[in-house]
């Protein structure tokens, strides 16, 4: 049997946090709202797992706005919730430059059934040219009852 000892660095190959667009310098966020103690950066940049929670119940928005087209080929997204049973609905849709309609993406439903089922993660491999905007729409709980949005992650990555 032929083996090679590899190097920890060799298994980790690049770091996912390292590559992702940084929307911080790149967009503005539009948001629906947000709770004081949980706003969209905690989503949205490296460093923080505590994610992202609307200060109000129902539908909500997230809307990045490049500030240049930008290209994306592949979508993460994380949601957690270990509180409330609840299927959750999102849509991801995106507008290209010059354009006045949202394409949609995809939409996709999930249950979460504390304490068992408490996460969903999702990653999607997409081929977008020419992005000026990429809007996250969540409700929250198909069934109508008053929970809120939450998103631990969103990355987008341009490779």
């Amino acid at each position: 049997m032929r083996k090679k000892l590899i190097s920890e660095l060799e298994t980790k190959g690049t770091t996912p946090e390292l590559d992702f667009l940084d929307i911080e310098k790149l967009a503005q966020v539009e948001i629906s709202s947000e709770c004081k103690d949980q706003p969209i950066e905690f989503a949205l940049l490296a460093g923080n797992n505590t994610g992202w929670k609307a200060a109000d119940v129902g539908h909500q928005v997230i809307r990045l706005v490049f500030d240049d087209p930008q290209t994306i080929k592949r979508i993460v997204l994380l949601f957690d919730e270990f509180e409330v049973a609840r299927t959750q609905e999102f849509a991801l849709l995106w507008r290209k430059d010059k354009e006045t309609d949202f394409q949609e993406i995809l939409r996709q439903q999930f249950n979460f059934s504390p304490p068992l089922t408490t996460r969903q993660l999702e990653s999607y491999t997409v081929e977008l040219n020419h992005v000026k905007e990429f809007e996250l729409r969540i409700i929250p709980d198909i069934d109508g009852n008053e929970s809120l949005a939450k998103l631990t992650q969103l990355r987008l990555y341009e490779a």
